[in-house]
């Protein structure tokens, strides 16, 4: 079979067929989500809002195309999903085009094949969420810029500021810092200080640059003041560098677990692509390649807030080293199939393991034994399957591209429609089920002790904003039941509980 065709069937299969598996998740997809129908129902496409407050979190790209998804589609999974996996889509797409271009084709079907089967981006480009559309726009704007300094084409310059925008409406500075400061390293390395400066200071480029990011910023502001120039620069983007936001702290070897977890099913192919690192000095692309890949994980590495998708930023440049490592692949490896079945072993086995821990928090608890029930025998025999299937791929006799094209479509099978639609109902349905049946019956629901913006969604209003009392519908869990007195159980399942209260919440047990 054609190498495209079977690349245009694997991103149909990965990108857009899960995109409906699992309810949203919290905290993140239910924010983003929550923020959009919100917009949407307050008609307000400047300021966004969350459970009726100032949300400051991310610039406005993302919501615009979850509203216009919404739009076209309705409010549910699909729609709000679906701009993550089309901006998904289109970076596996610029990844296969530019490593062709610069290389080969079965180095760029190779490249395109790890990327859509990596775990961390598995996640990410079905996740309603802003990173999926800013490593588009971080990955192409790196690409034309690199382009532009081999062929010296002025359009390819004008296309990076244009992508730089993009992503500074995505995310802010981050989307400025990491393809400029990898090209800053990268031309001073090469000594091409004159071409950097003309290069970072080119005044039509950043005329364009200008003319697309800065109205909804002077907008912004002009509407919130400094409640945007605090809450956005300062809070979400200087704090994080400086300060563990959020409690989300980790040593400086923090992101060496993450990198080896989300490459599965290939991690062996990226530690043989980046064992003798110091021979991709060699080449100028493949120097530009090892720079963006280092300089994100060194930033980040030292940045005071760590979270497992900031080094994605760096995963492209790796997606194609290893595209050209494996181009010289001729069989499956006992070496290369390892990571997985370990990782298929250890998914087998967790339900099991969740019986010998002894769990104190009654919500954790009654979460548990409900996930018992769904991560079954049944689902125990699946993973037997997949692990099989997967040794067995060494086996067979069909070419290289196919055997890695399988053991990424068992890989992903397994992810989407498997661990993450089982743990989907455990975490997360009961919270929807919960928001359908008080959207129904026409409650207005307080959250009480508990944080989960999908609820919202699901609800499709906000919270009430009022001191519980008799009468109030409450969505709460199990462990936060013994601040209340007495009450009428609506509904329960996995320690979720919708509850209205026949007895005043005494004060002091809030």
């Amino acid at each position: 079979m054609n190498l495209r065709v079977l690349l245009i069937i694997f991103t149909l299969f990965t990108l857009f067929l899960p995109l409906s598996v699992a309810p949203l998740f919290d905290l993140d997809e239910g924010a983003f989500s929550e923020a959009t129908r919100e917009m949407l129902r307050g008609e307000n496409y400047i300021t966004t809002y969350l459970d009726g407050n100032l949300r400051f979190d991310k610039p406005i790209l993302i919501y615009w195309l979850q509203a216009f998804s919404v739009k076209i589609f309705g409010l549910n999974e699909f729609a709000l999903r679906l701009p993550s996996a089309l901006a998904g889509s289109l970076w596996a797409l610029f990844i296969y085009k530019f490593t062709e271009y610069k290389f080969d084709k079965k180095s760029a079907y190779y490249a395109t094949i790890f990327m859509l089967s990596s775990l961390q981006i598995n996640l990410i480009t079905k996740a309603a969420i802003a990173d999926s559309l800013l490593n588009l726009f971080i990955a192409t704007s790196i690409f034309t810029i690199y382009i532009y300094i081999e062929e010296r084409g002025k359009k390819y310059l004008y296309y990076t500021y244009t992508l730089i925008a993009l992503g500074v409406l995505t995310k802010g500075p981050v989307a400025i810092m990491v393809p400029l400061v990898t090209v800053a390293i990268y031309l001073s390395i090469k000594k091409e200080f004159k071409l950097l400066f003309s290069t970072i200071f080119n005044p039509i480029g950043i005329a364009i640059f200008i003319a697309i990011a800065s109205p909804w910023y002077i907008l912004e502001y002009l509407e919130q003041g400094e409640k945007f120039i605090d809450g956005f620069f300062f809070k979400h983007n200087l704090e994080r560098f400086s300060t563990a936001l959020e409690s989300h702290k980790g040593s400086y070897f923090y992101y060496i677990p993450v990198i080896l977890i989300g490459f599965l099913p290939f991690t062996t192919i990226l530690l043989s692509t980046i064992k003798d690192i110091t021979k991709y000095f060699k080449s100028n692309l493949e120097l530009l390649l090892i720079v963006w890949f280092i300089f994100v994980v060194v930033f980040f590495s030292f940045s005071g807030t760590k979270l497992p998708h900031y080094i994605i930023y760096g995963y492209t440049p790796l997606f194609i080293l290893m595209g050209l490592n494996a181009s010289s692949l001729k069989n499956i490896n006992i070496s290369l199939i390892a990571p997985i079945v370990v990782l298929y072993i250890i998914l087998f086995l967790l339900p099991v393991i969740v019986n010998f821990i002894d769990i104190k928090n009654l919500y954790v608890k009654e979460l548990l034994l409900y996930a018992k029930e769904i991560f079954n025998t049944t689902y125990m025999l699946y993973i037997m399957l997949v692990t099989l299937l997967t040794i067995a791929i060494k086996y067979i006799k069909v070419t290289i591209e196919l055997k890695i094209v399988l053991i990424a479509t068992i890989f992903s099978f397994t992810i989407n429609f498997i661990v993450i639609s089982n743990y989907g109902k455990v975490a997360q349905l009961p919270i929807k089920e919960a928001a359908i049946i008080a959207k129904d019956r026409g409650l207005n629901v307080s959250l009480f002790h508990f944080t989960k913006p999908s609820f919202l969604v699901y609800l499709d209003a906000i919270s009430i904003k009022t001191e519980p009392n008799v009468g109030s519908i409450l969505l709460t869990k199990k462990s936060s039941l013994k601040n209340i007195d007495n009450y009428r159980v609506i509904y329960s399942k996995g320690g979720v509980y919708l509850i209205e209260v026949t007895k005043k919440i005494e004060c002091n047990k809030m």
